[in-house]
């Protein structure tokens, strides 16, 4: 009978549980240890302007806003009323988001997803939106994207190369939890993980950082298992490899594809038979 495979999870704090259930479910034992948690960003300057110009421009000053997580979704949400008091959000602004977790994020306070790609990634998403990119001598399609300080820059980058009006407002940054050091330090050297689950590129960034501040090696046979193909190749270019990656940007789909890496590998006696 093949042991239960122990899968250590990654990710935000408040957000672990739901990929730890799932693993849990599926038969695995998962391990928690965040190398990822939230804090405010450096500045609440840039959101805080976007959201008075939202509050007193007629028409609506931004055609678009666009969320790339719940986070974001969440810290936005909760900045506006702050702002705003009651004042619902201009209904003639569109909202666009990625992947199934910031689209049913948003709903929940209150705002209505309007456009979500078919994938869950940057890229995507600015796809789905260059269609509706007014190029010059037109006047600019006006994009708010809120997210976190840290985020990369594909997306803006690729609307603005469009001649888009893009505001980047910071709404959350990541950092290290503390503790997190030592207690990968004992799971390491004690009783390694079977896999290491990575949800997003700032959680492998982090978790590589933590095994070099812990001055400690990743055993070989340690699999690495990565949320979709941006992830993976942030895995790729600190110098490891994920050998598991989900077919769809979710958690549900990350824990499902590992757990069935482990079902059907062969146990290692096996392996070394012809």
């Amino acid at each position: 009978m093949k042991k239960r495979p122990r899968i250590l999870v990654t990710r935000f704090p408040h957000q672990a549980s739901a990929l730890a259930d799932r693993l849990r479910a599926l038969g695995a034992e998962p391990v928690l240890i965040p190398t990822i948690e939230l804090t405010t960003p450096t500045s609440y300057a840039a959101l805080d302007v976007a959201l008075q110009t939202l509050l007193t421009s007629q028409p609506a000053s931004f055609h678009w806003m666009l969320f790339t997580s719940a986070n974001a979704v969440e810290a936005f949400a909760r900045r506006w009323k702050e702002a705003s008091g009651t004042i619902p959000l201009p209904t003639q602004t569109y909202i666009a988001s990625i992947g199934p977790a910031t689209t049913m994020a948003l709903p929940v306070e209150g705002m209505k997803v309007d456009l979500s790609p078919p994938a869950a990634i940057a890229a995507s998403l600015a796809d789905a939106l260059l269609p509706h990119t007014r190029p010059p001598p037109a006047t600019p399609t006006r994009f708010l994207l809120t997210r976190a300080e840290d985020a990369r820059e594909y997306l803006p980058e690729t609307l603005r190369a469009a001649g888009a009006d893009v505001t980047v407002a910071p709404a959350y940054r990541n950092v290290v939890p503390p503790g997190s050091v030592a207690a990968l330090r004992s799971l390491i050297q004690t009783d390694p993980p079977d896999a290491i689950t990575f949800t997003s590129s700032s959680t492998a960034t982090n978790f590589f950082s933590l095994l070099t501040a812990a001055r400690i090696v990743l055993p070989s046979e340690v699999v690495l298992a990565s949320i979709g193909p941006v992830t993976s190749a942030t895995v790729r270019s600190l110098g490891y490899e994920a050998s598991v990656e989900a077919p769809e940007a979710s958690t549900a789909s990350l824990a499902e594809t590992v757990v069935e890496f482990f079902a059907l590998r062969k146990p290692r006696k096996e392996q070394g038979q012809t």
